[in-house]
């Protein structure tokens, strides 16, 4: 079940894709992480999926990694007199507390968090962005606006605040209950919603603990102000280009996602591009060309994984697109270009005995083209310092942790393998061949480069550089 790629997929699941056969399908045409999105769905129907991801992975004998990705806040108007209300630009309009409209022109916002944190100068989007308006002023009890852009409002619209940080958990009584059903489940991910500063994702934390990695989604753009602290007490981002393209310029979008997918590659932390990548695919058979050409630009960025939403959720060609976005990741990975652009975006190493071991590893398996390195990892931090420098070797990731061994599906390049923990120089290269052999990386007499840490059982050493030759090493 060798994937010949180095970039990964998530696929996101839902009514088109949750059937044990449908699973199983989108598994083989090349999904390395499910996402279970508990914005939809009962908890019964998410507990029913991971059950057959789990059975789909004791049958290929494969990890596959889960995903469960939090609703978080959603910020909506109430219910509008009429059902709808049409605003031109120019018009003068009144947002109140919910049960406090007066009058017909009000608009009802239930949320006291707005009313507090809110400026004059600061814009109110309606509707994805559709309508927009400018704060004038602020009272105890009211905002009064004016619109910028018009159009037709109807009840329960959602609403963006893209210049105001709100005084607002992003962690719901709803993403509450489902954090723990997800954790007792088991899930591998934990996808953070509406993170606005540092202090959401060290809440957060406080919850899940170690039972599964912290995902942070960069949808504010209050959140890019604080990124390099977001992104050191995060496990792995989400570029969540919905909600920030409607809070950003879309003309920025395409610069800060490639900031972000730098940061993370400097940070050692995974990052999945998402949102809209084959959004054509929900109902036709192939992409366009723009959509073809954005998936390729984030594997030319360097991101570890790109994303399906609802093109494997509720689209009716859910195991296509993922075989597309497969075939587009492993035709822009042999590109003769994708090699100078990744590593033109390479960042720093750091300065560290274990950054530069892993390094060193990478830039040797390259330079004596080598089959595969061999990296065995207790907590995946060793794989990770590899797949920072993007060889052009595949990694093989060994580890005793089947916990360890589902999160590193999510890597770029890793190939991620349950293996027993090695306790001597002896050991760690009988095992390096017979993985690198059995997993169909290499063969006799090519060269294998090995990395492990020293103790052997030490977390986050990786201090050990070894290159083996097959059947005369071993």
């Amino acid at each position: 079940m060798r994937r010949h790629r180095h970039a990964k997929i998530v696929a996101t699941v839902g009514p088109a894709s949750a059937s044990p056969e449908r699973l199983k399908a989108l598994f083989l045409a090349g999904v390395d992480t499910f996402r279970l999105n508990f914005s939809h769905g009962l908890h019964q129907d998410h507990a029913r999926v991971h059950a057959a991801i789990r059975d789909l992975e004791r049958e290929t004998g494969r990890p596959i990694g889960i995903l469960q990705d939090l609703q978080g806040p959603k910020i909506r108007i109430g219910t509008v007199a009429g059902g709808k209300l049409d605003l031109a630009a120019g018009d003068r309009v009144r947002f109140v507390p919910e049960g406090r409209e007066g009058n017909a022109r009000a608009i009802p916002l239930p949320h006291p968090e707005i009313f507090a944190s809110v400026a004059p100068g600061q814009d109110l989007l309606i509707d994805d962005g559709r309508v927009r308006v400018r704060v004038t002023g602020v009272q105890d009890d009211a905002l009064d606006a004016e619109v910028v852009t018009g159009g037709v409002i109807s009840d329960r619209k959602g609403v963006n605040l893209p210049g105001t940080v709100l005084a607002l958990s992003p962690l719901t009584e709803k993403d509450r209950a489902d954090l723990a059903f997800g954790l007792e489940l088991g899930v591998d991910w934990v996808a953070l919603s509406f993170v606005q500063t540092p202090s959401d994702v060290i809440e957060a934390r406080g919850l899940i603990g170690g039972r599964a990695g912290l995902m942070t989604k960069i949808e504010k753009p209050s959140a890019l102000e604080h990124i390099e602290d977001i992104v050191r007490l995060s496990d792995a981002v989400m570029v969540a280009r919905g909600d920030l393209g409607v809070e950003l310029p879309p003309e920025d979008v395409p610069g800060r996602q490639k900031e972000l997918v730098r940061a993370c590659r400097r940070a050692v932390k995974p990052v999945i591009v998402a949102t809209q990548m084959l959004d054509s695919m929900v109902s036709a058979p192939s992409p366009t060309r723009a959509e073809a050409s954005d998936v390729a630009t984030a594997v030319y960025d360097g991101a570890d994984a790109v994303m399906l939403s609802a093109e494997s959720a509720v689209g009716q060609y859910p195991v296509e697109a993922v075989a597309m976005m497969d075939r587009i990741i492993r035709r822009t990975e042999t590109h003769r270009l994708y090699r100078s652009l990744v590593a033109a975006s390479e960042p720093e190493v750091e300065d560290s005995p274990p950054h530069a071991v892993a390094a060193a590893a990478a830039g040797l398996a390259d330079a004596i083209q080598a089959a595969a390195i061999v990296a065995f990892t207790l907590s995946g931090t060793t794989a990770a310092r590899i797949a920072r420098k993007r060889p052009n070797v595949p990694i093989l990731a060994a580890t005793p942790d089947p916990g360890v061994s589902r999160r590193l599906s999510l890597y770029w390049g890793a190939h991620s393998v349950l293996s027993e923990d090695i306790a001597s120089y002896e050991a760690m290269a009988a095992k390096a061949s017979e993985l690198a052999q059995s997993e169909g990386f290499a063969q006799s007499p090519e060269l294998v480069v090995v990395v492990a840490g020293i103790p052997f059982g030490t977390p986050g050493t990786t201090n050990n550089l070894r290159v083996i030759e097959l059947g005369r090493d071993t």
